[in-house]
């Protein structure tokens, strides 16, 4: 799916929830500049995806047309198997990499990350023999990971692991660095 069917896609579905919002709310909302959402406005409407109508006080209310409402069915269509083929490669890359852990005698293994990646790994793992012993996230130290307390960098030196998995994506070679520097082989490490 190309990124500008997603924001009109996103931006259908604010719209769609409530046409009152303002272009500077839709923009805060959708976490995209002003500039675009008027641009896609537009579009829109140009299309006949949309009909506006002026209300008090400079403000606009826009209603989803018949046509709109196809298109939006269409997007979400899109995006529902882009999504899913995306899980798939996930799932398919991640019992890849529990496959060699296995090949290599891992029997427990650290997350490095606390976030969906986690989720989609640990649901994964459950189909392996390796363990999960604990997970590190400075960001999410206190909070709990199923069953599971996320512990920060510290928990590296408890030495009931064999891996460390990073199931974080954002900085992977920070993440490795750090890693490094607080003692972990690399050969110890494994990446998505």
């Amino acid at each position: 799916m190309e990124k500008e069917d997603l924001h009109m896609l996103r931006l259908m579905g604010e719209i769609d929830r409530n046409g009152h919002y303002s272009q500077r709310e839709l923009s805060d909302r959708l976490n995209i500049s002003l500039g675009l959402v008027n641009t896609f406005l537009k579009r829109l409407v140009n299309k006949g995806y949309f009909k506006a109508k002026t209300m008090p006080r400079n403000r606009m209310k826009y209603f989803l047309t018949p046509e709109g409402l196809a298109r939006k069915s269409r997007l979400t269509s899109e995006y529902l198997r882009y999504s899913i083929n995306f899980y798939k490669d996930i799932k398919n890359l991640l019992l890849q990499k529990y496959g060699e852990m296995e090949e290599n005698d891992i029997k427990s293994i650290l997350f490095f990350g606390g976030g969906e990646v986690a989720e989609l790994a640990y649901l994964y793992l459950q189909l392996t023999n390796i363990r999960l012993v604990g997970i590190i996230d400075d960001n999410l130290k206190g909070r709990y990971f199923f069953e599971l307390q996320i512990a920060g960098i510290d928990r590296i030196r408890q030495k009931d692991w064999d891996m460390v998995f990073l199931t974080r994506l954002e900085d992977t070679d920070l993440d490795i660095k750090n890693l490094l520097e607080n003692g972990v082989n690399q050969d110890w490490i494994a990446t998505i």
